[in-house]
């Protein structure tokens, strides 16, 4: 059912006011994400920046995707009639996702960098090839990667070599990729100065040749591979899942504007820019196969500088957890966290990624399995700091993101968005807090204030932000309302 109505009135002094809008006035949009479990649509009024009305369906992927979505459009429509004939926008993670194999020289430079890179673009690496060698024992054979995973990737990131430096193993990377029966796209972010030579290599398989992701030592730059990744996903990767026969897929394809999580990083970096004096943001969505999180820091110029880093660090991180989710990763999610009396009532939703709670003991188990994967997929994103005795005296060293000073905490999922009276508290119990991290020395938040994006709002936000700026930021703001002190006990 649609959700209620949550459209505050537009201020007619707002700087950013419906003036940029590139809608007209009175415009709705319908955005909608095809997720691997659910399939959400929210009616966006764009002059107010606000969801009108909100629905979702289990997604129909053993039909037709659009099944899913055509329930969905039913329900907004009776909700408000003109969602009959609005623009829409999609984005999806249906089908497995995007699959991504990064292929680089060296495991700590140019594969580390495309494996970035790839999360970053809304993939879930499936492998990481480096074809110098890791060092820290036998490299993934690069045939069985690409010819023999199951399912297979959907594409390769192709990385090597700063601008103007060794061509080489790019090159000696791109004939393994062909010599190992890759037919699939390729996008290439290696040394700019091979770019007509690995071309030539790859043929008339298609494939994108965007700018270097590591121009230099100790510098990332993931914009062009993140477009060239995206232009690849909309034109080969939606209509090759087969997720839609409608008009042979076209008209799937036609709705698509990204994956799923590209998009809510979108969103995310647009919020952003709006939060004012909170902050620092990160999002944890804690789905049916994986818990993705982002994050929008201020780098610490003492630890995150690029003297400290082979790879540079960036203020925009994501990580998925491919091994944690409340469905088709609930068996591994409790075997990670320990919890073997659990394990019953999870493989039950791995055979069943539709099942709903319905009494209070099957949301029990939800939310001990939300707060299992959100609470080890925020440590991984966030890793430890910890004081080592070095050559010049005492250093912190830190892995991962530090999220201690962050001041918003966005978390979605339908197990939050529909749970009971007081859930968020209960699944970020032990994950934000000012003792949360102390034990092992995690960067966890540590005074946060925590909003649950119970429209999915986010999503929307990626969506628009190129279609309609104004309405996004708008969106984004909408969001920040619902923003509260959360106590939690850890």
């Amino acid at each position: 059912m649609p959700s209620a109505d949550v459209t505050p009135g537009a201020d007619p002094t707002d700087p950013h006011g419906p003036a940029g809008s590139d809608l007209a006035g009175g415009a709705l949009v319908v955005c909608v994400d095809v997720g691997s479990t659910f399939t959400k649509a929210s009616l966006v009024d764009v002059a107010r920046g606000c969801v009108v009305a909100a629905a979702e369906h289990p997604t129909t992927i053993a039909t037709d995707v659009l099944d899913g979505y055509d329930a969905c459009l039913a329900d907004l429509v009776a909700h408000e009639p003109r969602a009959a004939t609005a623009e829409v926008l999609a984005c999806s993670s249906a089908g497995g996702g995007l699959r991504i194999a990064v292929v680089g020289n060296e495991a700590l430079v140019t594969a580390e960098a495309g494996r970035r890179v790839a999360l970053s673009s809304g993939g879930r690496v499936v492998a990481v090839v480096a074809v110098g060698g890791t060092g820290r024992g036998p490299e993934p054979d690069l045939e069985t990667v690409l010819g023999h995973t199951s399912p297979p990737p959907d594409l390769v990131l192709l990385t090597g070599g700063t601008d103007g430096g060794n061509s080489e193993m790019l090159l000696a990377a791109t004939q393994q990729v062909v010599e190992a029966g890759w037919a699939g796209p390729v996008v290439v972010a290696g040394n700019s100065e091979a770019a007509d030579e690995v071309s030539r290599l790859l043929g008339d398989r298609p494939h994108v040749v965007a700018d270097n992701v590591v121009p230099q030592i100790g510098v990332l730059r993931p914009e062009g591979a993140r477009a060239a990744i995206r232009e690849v996903f909309l034109r080969h990767v939606i209509g090759g899942k087969g997720l839609s026969s409608r008009d042979e897929g076209r008209s799937f394809q036609a709705m698509v504007r990204g994956a799923t999580p590209d998009v809510v990083l979108t969103g995310v970096e647009v919020l952003a820019e709006e939060v004012g004096d909170l902050g620092d943001v990160v999002v944890v969505d804690v789905g049916g196969a994986t818990t993705d999180v982002h994050s929008v820091v201020e780098l610490d110029p003492e630890t995150g500088g690029l003297g400290r880093d082979v790879v540079a660090p960036t203020p925009r991180t994501r990580t998925v957890e491919g091994d944690l989710g409340m469905r088709w990763s609930a068996v591994s999610t409790v075997e990670v966290a320990g919890l073997g009396s659990l394990a019953e009532q999870a493989a039950a939703r791995a055979s069943e990624p539709s099942y709903l709670p319905l009494t209070d003991a099957d949301h029990d188990v939800d939310e001990a399995i939300a707060r299992a994967a959100t609470g080890l997929a925020v440590r991984r994103h966030a890793g430890r700091s910890a004081v080592v005795l070095g050559p010049g005296g005492r250093v912190v060293e830190r892995s991962g993101v530090d999220l201690r000073k962050v001041g918003l905490v966005v978390v979605s999922g339908g197990v939050l968005r529909h749970g009971r009276a007081g859930v968020a508290a209960r699944v970020l119990q032990g994950t934000i807090g000012a003792e949360a991290g102390r034990d092992g020395g995690w960067q966890l938040p540590e005074a946060p204030r925590v909003v649950v994006d119970s429209d999915y709002v986010l999503a929307a936000v990626g969506l628009l932000a190129e279609r309609s700026p104004v309405a996004a930021r708008r969106l984004a703001r909408s969001l920040l309302e619902g923003a509260a002190d959360l106590r939690v006990t850890t």
